[in-house]
């Protein structure tokens, strides 16, 4: 899977830590990153053409099918934490996301991670042979490096 920052079209997402993110310690719950990687690849979506309730009533859905992460260092209460995310690669219907989540203070990674999702017939359960036609040229659009956007 291609891991090229420099050549790579990569959204931003930005999200402030609130107290039900976190732990009893006021530390970033493990599963919070998970839920934040998420809306930041509806909103990458979005911001391309593709609104996620227009899938879901298409009768579509993206599941993740693969998920690693790597946590480096803990946010905390009151941060700002910052979702990078790529579509780094399309094979046959797969989509892989590159996502780092960053504080914004920080350079260095709090989190990295590798996503895979597939497109489903929700009616069916079942992967889809195709991409569906709404989401090719959107899909395109997140591969073709372009300059950052920044939502919140």
């Amino acid at each position: 899977m291609p891991s090229s920052q420099e050549s790579a079209n990569w959204f931003e997402y930005s999200v402030r830590v609130q107290p039900q993110h976190t732990d009893y310690a006021a530390i970033v719950w493990h599963g919070t990153y998970i839920n934040w990687m998420e809306a930041a690849r509806i909103e990458a979506l979005r911001q391309v053409g593709v609104d996620f309730t227009d899938l879901v009533q298409l009768g579509c859905d993206l599941p993740v099918i693969e998920l690693s992460l790597r946590y480096h260092q803990s946010l905390k209460m009151g941060d700002i934490a910052v979702v990078k995310s790529c579509l780094s690669q399309i094979k046959g219907v797969r989509l892989y996301w590159q996502q780092h989540i960053y504080s914004a203070q920080q350079l260095k990674p709090s989190v990295t991670a590798q996503v895979t999702l597939v497109p489903i017939n929700r009616k069916e359960g079942r992967i889809l042979r195709k991409v569906p036609p709404q989401m090719q040229q959107a899909l395109k659009a997140l591969q073709t490096p372009q300059t950052e956007t920044s939502t919140g």
